[in-house]
């Protein structure tokens, strides 16, 4: 049997110390029915519930117009909104379309970057949540290479 040394009994009291700071509400927001989705609508619906939809020149979405390789394709999301609660990346075409989901404290800045899997060409979509209204954007990407689907 391995003798406790002073050095990890104090490492392992601070991972210790580290997870119990990490807030219980980050882990909570999880929407598994929306990321589960495997329809466009189903997973807006799931993440959205009936909140109506605009489209939107206050919503920019940046993506490539040709993505080399569909397993990372940067997109880039930013909005002049006020009161922005969350940007969602929808894949229209994707087994699985909620790519990701970004919720916004009161003073978090509407721009997110994330890099996301594309299984063939597709629209993406982007949601800003503001309001009580989701604001849209979209702009097709084609995928060269495969990304989720092969």
């Amino acid at each position: 049997m391995m003798k406790q040394t002073r050095r990890g009994f104090l490492k392992k009291l601070s991972y210790l110390a580290i997870l119990a700071a990490i807030p219980r509400v980050a882990w909570a927001s999880w929407n598994a029915k929306a990321f589960a989705a495997d329809e466009l609508q189903k997973a807006i619906k799931e993440k959205f519930g009936d909140m109506p939809v605009i489209d939107s020149d206050a919503v920019t979405l940046k993506a490539p117009n040709i993505a080399e390789n569909g397993k990372v394709v940067p997109i880039s999301v930013k909005s002049s909104l006020e009161n922005v609660a969350s940007i969602s990346v929808f894949v229209a075409d994707n087994p699985y379309p909620l790519a990701t989901s970004v919720k916004l404290g009161k003073s978090s800045i509407a721009d997110i970057s994330v890099r996301i899997r594309m299984a063939k060409t597709s629209n993406v979509i982007a949601l800003v949540e503001a309001d009580g209204k989701l604001h849209r954007t979209s702009q097709q990407v084609k995928v060269t290479i495969g990304g989720c689907g092969g």
